[in-house]
């Protein structure tokens, strides 16, 4: 084991009450245990001690943001440092596939029944829920839009925060598990869930919500307002060679959004938050990255208008100031008046969140206000062979509470059927 892995392995403190685990980690992986084993360089086990949760460890290990969940409960964070529990994953994962293990080696090999589930859509939630029926002897059939899997892991999410590579892996050995594949099949464009319901005893819907909210200002349909969360999965980027662009929104998504755009040549890019820095979702070191690299914030700013005939030429903001309303605990940013002023701009990114695909309406499933499908605590859908997790359902949007529903959707399946 290498020195700076060895000092950060014997960091922990293996506490009894393991609240990285219990109150951070969405998944709540045994995050001490595996920690322990690493000690030991018993590297499989580790992967084992992961495994009984979490299929995505080489992921959750890159990207969640783990200074809001595991590290930001590890008691070690109260009077200095965190575990560097993220690094300590990743690590894991790195490490058992140097040496030739996959994800079929942690789990025993169980007989075949006769059940069939269809997973519909191949992201982190499906790829999840896949997993943990198959590792159970079921039999799973996933279908998938693209020509490939992984959802927003593979083309959602820049190469510069997660490796390709990662994520083939990570597709490989879940597949390994004995999980069929139907690519380039889209839900209500090449079947219906009326198609195949009698074919399966279950279907669990992992489709994701990857459709841009809009600002709902005057402009945002012009050439050169782009919605993000597209840019990001389709990758059709606009030339930003000398290009001023500015990124409205405070999440990871926007972060995403304004590093790509920098590194594809934008002469200045702009991150626009209508509250202060503090408030931003965002985690703090894509912040921190994002400035390192010279991309510029404007705080407590809020865009009013996109001006232009046929394309974007200039936005209008506003300055914000933040008052705390009442029954309220956080502070709410307020337009100043008279603040306004205007600025050159050649492309404007939305980065404020997602919706699902308009197409979710017409699955004949009940849908909660905000347009996403309505489960119930066992992740099932008003149709009782339907079950549903992710974004789509409407999950907190890191990877590790999509993988969260999926792995306990497998569990009530099994239950079920």
């Amino acid at each position: 084991m290498i020195k700076e892995i060895e000092e950060k392995v014997n960091y922990c403190l293996n506490c009894k009450v393991k609240p990285c685990s219990l109150k951070g980690c969405p998944l709540n992986n045994h995050i001490p245990d595996f920690i322990q084993a690493l000690k030991k360089e018993e590297y499989l086990e580790a992967y084992k001690i992961l495994s009984e949760t979490t299929v995505l460890p080489g992921v959750c290990g890159k990207i969640c943001p783990h200074e809001k969940q595991c590290q930001g409960s590890c008691i070690r964070g109260i009077k200095g440092e965190p575990v560097s529990i993220g690094e300590l994953e990743a690590y894991t994962f790195d490490k058992v596939h140097e040496l030739g293990y996959h994800l079929s080696d942690c789990y025993e090999k169980v007989e075949k029944n006769d059940k069939k589930v269809a997973i519909i859509g191949g992201g982190p939630a499906g790829l999840t829920c896949a997993a943990f029926l198959a590792k159970e002897g079921y039999g799973v059939t996933i279908y998938e839009k693209y020509d490939y899997l992984g959802g927003l892991l593979m083309f959602g999410i820049p190469e510069f925060r997660l490796p390709k590579e990662i994520v083939e892996n990570t597709v490989k050995d879940i597949l390994d598990l004995g999980i069929e594949v139907k690519y380039n099949q889209e839900i209500e464009k090449d079947f219906t869930l009326k198609d195949i319901e009698n074919e399966y005893d279950a279907i669990f819907l992992s489709i994701g919500a990857n459709c841009s909210s809009k600002m709902g200002v005057e402009g945002e349909d012009l050439e050169g307002v782009y919605g993000g969360n597209e840019l990001l999965e389709y990758n059709l980027h606009p030339d930003y060679t000398g290009k001023k662009v500015i990124v409205t929104g405070g999440g990871n998504v926007a972060m995403d959004c304004a590093r790509t755009i920098n590194k594809l040549g934008a002469k200045e890019v702009t991150v626009v938050y209508r509250r202060a820095e503090e408030q931003m979702p965002a985690e703090k070191k894509e912040i921190a990255d994002a400035k390192a690299e010279g991309i510029k914030f404007a705080f407590q700013n809020n865009i009013v208008k996109i001006l232009g005939s046929e394309k974007v030429e200039k936005v209008e903001l506003i300055k914000t100031k933040l008052i705390q309303k009442e029954g309220d605990s956080r502070l709410s940013p307020v337009n100043i008046e008279n603040s306004n002023y205007q600025v050159d701009v050649d492309y404007i990114v939305m980065a404020l969140g997602s919706k699902p695909q308009e197409y979710v309406k017409d699955l004949r499933l009940d849908l909660n206000k905000w347009g996403n499908i309505q489960v119930d605590e066992e992740y099932k859908t008003s149709n009782p062979k339907v079950y549903a997790g992710g974004d789509l359902v409407g999950m907190k949007g890191t990877v590790a509470w999509a993988a969260r529903s999926g792995r306990e959707a497998a569990k009530n399946i099994i239950k079920n059927i």
